[in-house]
Protein backbone atom coordinates (compact mmCIF):
# COMPACT_ATOMS: atom_id res chain seq x y z
CA UNK A 1 0.00 0.00 0.00
CA UNK A 2 1.31 3.38 -1.10
CA UNK A 3 -0.43 6.09 -1.29
CA UNK A 4 1.56 8.95 -3.45
CA UNK A 5 -0.49 12.52 -3.27
CA UNK A 6 3.17 14.70 -4.04
CA UNK A 7 3.09 17.55 -6.83
CA UNK A 8 6.10 17.80 -9.22
CA UNK A 9 7.18 20.58 -6.24
CA UNK A 10 6.97 18.51 -3.08
CA UNK A 11 3.66 19.92 -1.97
CA UNK A 12 1.18 17.16 -0.96
CA UNK A 13 -1.95 17.32 -3.03
CA UNK A 14 -4.66 16.42 -0.10
CA UNK A 15 -7.02 15.88 -2.77
CA UNK A 16 -5.58 13.06 -4.46
CA UNK A 17 -4.81 11.90 -1.33
CA UNK A 18 -8.31 11.60 -0.24
CA UNK A 19 -9.24 9.99 -3.29
CA UNK A 20 -6.94 7.30 -3.24
CA UNK A 21 -7.22 6.88 0.48
CA UNK A 22 -11.26 6.26 -0.03
CA UNK A 23 -10.65 3.85 -2.92
CA UNK A 24 -8.57 1.73 -0.72
CA UNK A 25 -10.82 1.97 1.91
CA UNK A 26 -14.01 1.25 -0.59
CA UNK A 27 -11.72 -1.72 -2.01
CA UNK A 28 -11.74 -3.58 1.58
CA UNK A 29 -14.19 -6.33 1.61
CA UNK A 30 -14.42 -6.77 5.62
CA UNK A 31 -14.85 -3.50 6.95
CA UNK A 32 -15.43 -4.52 10.69
CA UNK A 33 -12.51 -6.85 10.53
CA UNK A 34 -10.77 -3.95 9.44
CA UNK A 35 -11.86 -1.66 12.38
CA UNK A 36 -10.94 -4.23 14.88
CA UNK A 37 -7.64 -4.86 13.64
CA UNK A 38 -7.03 -1.55 13.74
CA UNK A 39 -8.39 -1.24 17.43
CA UNK A 40 -6.58 -3.77 18.75
CA UNK A 41 -3.34 -2.52 17.01
CA UNK A 42 -4.12 0.77 18.40
CA UNK A 43 -4.79 -1.04 21.81
CA UNK A 44 -1.39 -2.99 21.49
CA UNK A 45 0.70 0.51 21.07
CA UNK A 46 -0.63 1.96 23.83
CA UNK A 47 -0.63 -1.34 26.27
CA UNK A 48 3.23 -1.68 25.03
CA UNK A 49 3.63 1.84 25.93
CA UNK A 50 2.19 1.60 29.83
CA UNK A 51 4.65 -1.63 29.81
CA UNK A 52 7.31 0.95 28.98
CA UNK A 53 6.44 3.22 31.20
CA UNK A 54 6.45 1.23 34.10
CA UNK A 55 9.54 -0.01 33.45
CA UNK A 56 11.17 2.91 33.09
CA UNK A 57 10.51 3.68 36.56
CA UNK A 58 12.73 0.92 37.86
CA UNK A 59 16.28 2.21 38.31
CA UNK A 60 18.19 -0.56 37.03
CA UNK A 61 16.24 -1.67 34.38
CA UNK A 62 16.99 1.39 32.03
CA UNK A 63 20.51 1.26 32.58
CA UNK A 64 20.88 -2.37 31.95
CA UNK A 65 18.94 -1.81 28.66
CA UNK A 66 21.21 0.80 27.58
CA UNK A 67 24.27 -1.75 28.26
CA UNK A 68 22.83 -4.07 26.18
CA UNK A 69 21.92 -1.49 23.28
CA UNK A 70 25.85 -0.59 23.79
CA UNK A 71 26.72 -4.46 23.72
CA UNK A 72 24.93 -4.72 20.97
CA UNK A 73 25.98 -2.05 18.61
CA UNK A 74 29.28 -2.22 19.42
CA UNK A 75 28.92 -6.27 18.05
CA UNK A 76 27.18 -5.12 15.11
CA UNK A 77 29.86 -2.85 13.92
CA UNK A 78 32.78 -5.55 14.42
CA UNK A 79 30.81 -8.16 13.04
CA UNK A 80 29.35 -6.29 9.72
CA UNK A 81 30.82 -2.81 9.60
CA UNK A 82 34.40 -3.50 9.96
CA UNK A 83 35.51 -5.52 7.40
CA UNK A 84 35.11 -4.81 3.61
CA UNK A 85 34.09 -8.34 3.09
CA UNK A 86 31.45 -8.50 6.31
CA UNK A 87 29.75 -5.16 4.39
CA UNK A 88 29.07 -7.06 1.33
CA UNK A 89 27.70 -9.98 3.17
CA UNK A 90 25.15 -7.88 4.81
CA UNK A 91 24.51 -5.99 1.69
CA UNK A 92 23.67 -9.28 0.34
CA UNK A 93 21.75 -10.18 3.56
CA UNK A 94 19.55 -6.95 3.52
CA UNK A 95 19.09 -7.52 -0.26
CA UNK A 96 17.83 -10.74 0.01
CA UNK A 97 15.18 -9.74 2.96
CA UNK A 98 14.32 -7.00 0.88
CA UNK A 99 13.37 -9.15 -2.03
CA UNK A 100 11.76 -11.40 0.25
CA UNK A 101 9.23 -8.74 1.76
CA UNK A 102 8.65 -7.03 -1.29
CA UNK A 103 8.09 -10.91 -3.17
CA UNK A 104 10.26 -10.07 -6.13
CA UNK A 105 11.78 -13.43 -5.81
Amino acid sequence: FVARATTEDGSIDSEKLMKDLQAKYEAIENKPQFFLTVGAGLVGVWFASVILSAVDHVPVIPKAFELVGLTYSGWFTYRYLLFKSTREELIKDVEALKEKISGSE
